[in-house]
């Protein structure tokens, strides 16, 4: 029988991706009107406020501490490869300078285009950009209101039978989209968000926006949700995707438990996006943030997984990221400088999840992530033979091979006879073996 033809999408989908799944971490930036407020980013549906509610925020935004360098560099030396910005949240304020629209930063007190500043700012560090574009805008007069699930007016009986013109808005987006990938150079991502209900797929006109946004950017990666939400993510592991089914899928808030994989047991491009504390905008009460540790781990396991992790931080009203969540990722960073290795260009290794930690892998050298010293020398199932060399991969100093008595009734293991009754590295202490 001969073999089967590969979809002509998913070829096209692996060549685009191969940056992305070596690079492995970026980050996340969600920011707008909200941030004053600072309640998170879904405040103005939470709590059902209305335009003319809202419009203060508008009138207030003024972030006069904003530094896109500071925030470029912040994630740079953090060890992310790449960035996404949100240029419009569910709320329709745009970040940039949109001729379709005046629910825009350059109408505010500021009269700044931040997404001209974050791309720049970002590119001058080497590091590749995105930008996030929200399909649902709850400030477009076009928009469904009462009666949809989340819109902010979806309960306000004022807006019951009020006429709107759906493909206007169609149109508006459509444009909008446009701007963002010819008004600022190349883009490498962009990160659309979210469909949910009967608003999926073709109700956005989806071929249609693909076809314009390979058009103007043909290397561009596409997340999944033109056809998804968070979750929903199996539609993307099918081998005959949809046009709009994306390059890579975005489970949030959530690692896989065992990675994303195509019917035939083959990993797909994902990217797991995880908040530093519980929200994704700014929220000053919040102070439940991950530790380094947490940080680390949860890359690791990603990586592990053959999957990315996109971390999120929420800029405060000034535009300033806050402190905790820059000592976080300092301290991610750190680690990173001195075990990237085990990270960038790594992925899924061919042997079980070890009882101590985890494993990632890259051609002929395996990552042993070691969480748990345990007692006595460190054991790996199944490598008797096969390793070549061992050494710590924060310094480079030689770890030796344990072929004494007490590992003798284990023929087929391998033993690393570790030099300290604790790991070095509370995070996460790395071990890079050579293989034969």
């Amino acid at each position: 029988m001969p073999p089967s033809v590969e979809n002509p999408l998913i070829t096209a989908r692996r060549e685009r991706t191969r940056w992305f799944l070596a690079d492995r971490f970026g980050m996340f930036i969600h920011w707008g009107l909200y941030a004053i407020p600072a309640r998170g980013e879904w405040i103005k549906s939470i709590e059902k406020i209305s335009d003319e509610d809202y419009q203060h925020y508008f009138d207030e935004f003024n972030p006069t501490n904003f530094q896109p360098k500071v925030w470029a560099k912040m994630a740079k030396e953090a060890g992310m490869q790449y960035a996404v910005l949100t240029a419009k949240h569910h709320d329709g304020f745009c970040l940039f300078d949109s001729q379709l629209t005046d629910y825009k930063s350059t109408n505010t007190q500021a009269g700044r285009d931040f997404v001209r500043e974050y791309v720049d700012a970002f590119r001058a560090e080497g590091l590749k950009v995105g930008l996030y574009y929200s399909l649902i805008d709850w400030h477009h007069p076009d928009y469904p209101a009462y009666g949809d699930r989340i819109h902010p007016m979806r309960d306000n009986e004022a807006y019951k039978g009020k006429s709107h013109n759906f493909p206007t808005y169609l149109d508006y987006m459509h444009g909008q989209v446009a701007e963002l990938l010819t008004n600022y150079g190349k883009i490498d991502i962009v990160w659309f968000d979210f469909s949910y209900d009967n608003l999926m797929g073709e109700a956005w006109r989806a071929t249609e926006l693909v076809q314009k946004v390979r058009e103007l950017q043909p290397h561009i990666l596409m997340d999944n949700r033109l056809g998804a939400s968070g979750e929903g993510n199996h539609r993307f592991t099918t081998k005959n995707p949809e046009i709009f089914a994306g390059d890579f899928a975005c489970p949030e808030q959530i690692i896989p438990p065992a990675g994303l994989v195509d019917e035939d047991g083959v990993s797909v491009p994902w990217e797991a996006c995880i908040t530093l504390n519980k929200h994704w905008g700014y929220c000053a009460a919040d102070r439940d943030y991950k530790s380094p540790r947490q940080v680390v781990r949860a890359l690791v396991e990603c990586v592990s997984k053959n999957g990315n992790m996109l971390l999120n931080v929420g800029p405060n009203a000034k535009g300033e990221i806050p402190g905790e969540s820059g000592k976080v990722l300092a301290e991610v960073g750190e680690w990173m400088r001195q075990n990237g290795e085990s990270i960038y260009g790594c992925g899924r290794a061919d042997l079980p999840k070890p009882e101590w930690g985890r494993y990632t892998q890259k051609g002929n050298r395996l990552y042993a992530h070691v969480y748990e010293r345990g007692i006595g020398p460190i054991n790996f199932r199944d490598l008797r033979g096969k390793i070549k060399k061992a050494r710590l991969l924060a310094d480079g100093s030689e770890l030796k091979l344990d072929t004494s008595w007490v590992t003798s009734d284990y023929p087929n293991d391998a033993f690393i006879d570790f030099p300290t009754s604790r790991l070095p590295d509370e995070l996460d202490t790395v071990i890079e073996l050579e293989l034969m």
